[in-house]
């Protein structure tokens, strides 16, 4: 990757480090009796969130069935609604049988298990504990008096005031680089129905051979597309770090050469593997 790499992709991780921080000035000194009555707080609030979401019913997703949709530019625009502007949406036969067996696994629950949360809590916290510290600077870290406070949201007025100060900084970099990125993609000669389907984010790598050719398999179904499988006609290889099938499809650029294209291929997974491939055409297809 030249614009979207891995040391970009950390960046973009850090343009919210003050996201979910709240000032207390207890923070500023280690008080193993202020961290007890927060974590209790926080638990509780862990606990009600969780419990939200686990009586969510979804009886709700039948109301799409029959509603009237209207254009969201006309709407947004104040324009009149004329008749024929109006879509009835008619949900297809699997998405009501989905959402029905939905109801049953719904109405066939067991009680709320508080006891797991409470047992889920401390891991969840230790993992943020974990992440925080890896992606603040050392000279901000030496500030922080108790990291399980800071880790369940609370820091002094000062720390709070850099935290935003250093997403910001973080935030115009990533901007400054996705607009050379863009820029820089804008030039290549790059055909538009490759262009519109040569773009995977969050697609799961669930196949991938090299030969002459290399063809990699998707699931999208956490993606943003329905094309599932990728061919790079005689394909060259010139970079390859795996693992990649099991990986997710985070970014990519693409390149047009002399004689064909340059494919970089960005996945989330551990070590974020990088994939880059010289070929001679890309086919993107629904099978």
């Amino acid at each position: 990757m030249k614009y979207l790499t891995k040391e970009w992709y950390e960046l973009c991780q850090r343009t919210g480090l003050h996201f979910g921080m709240s000032v207390h000035n207890g923070a500023a000194v280690y008080d193993e009796a202020l961290y007890l009555e927060l974590y209790k707080r926080k638990e509780q609030e862990f606990i009600k969130s969780r419990r939200e979401v686990y009586d969510v019913d979804p009886r709700f997703m039948l109301k799409q069935d029959g509603c009237t949709l209207v254009p969201a530019a006309k709407f947004m625009n104040g324009e009149g609604i004329k008749e024929e502007d109006k879509i009835v949406h008619v949900m297809p036969p699997e998405e009501k049988e989905r959402i029905q067996q939905l109801i049953a696994d719904y109405d066939a629950r067991p009680s709320f298990d508080m006891r797991q949360c409470q047992e889920e809590f401390p891991i969840f916290q230790e993992t943020f504990r974990k992440e925080t510290s890896h992606r603040l600077p050392r000279e901000l870290l030496e500030q922080i008096a108790d990291m399980r406070v800071f880790s369940l949201g609370y820091c002094t007025k000062d720390i709070l005031q850099q935290l935003k100060s250093l997403s910001e900084e973080n935030r115009m970099t990533v901007q400054r680089v996705s607009n050379e990125y863009s820029k820089a993609q804008q030039v290549e000669d790059i055909p538009q129905i490759i262009r519109e389907r040569f773009a995977f984010h969050d697609c799961l790598v669930t196949a991938f051979s090299v030969d002459q050719d290399v063809i990699m398999y998707l699931d999208t179904q956490g993606g943003f597309t329905d094309y599932n499988r990728i061919t790079f006609t005689a394909a060259e290889m010139i970079r390859r770090e795996e693992p990649i099938i099991g990986s997710t499809w985070l970014y990519q650029e693409l390149y047009r050469r002399e004689k064909g294209y340059e494919a970089h291929m960005l996945f989330g997974r551990e070590g974020m593997p990088e994939l880059i491939i010289r070929c001679q055409d890309i086919i993107v297809e629904k099978v």
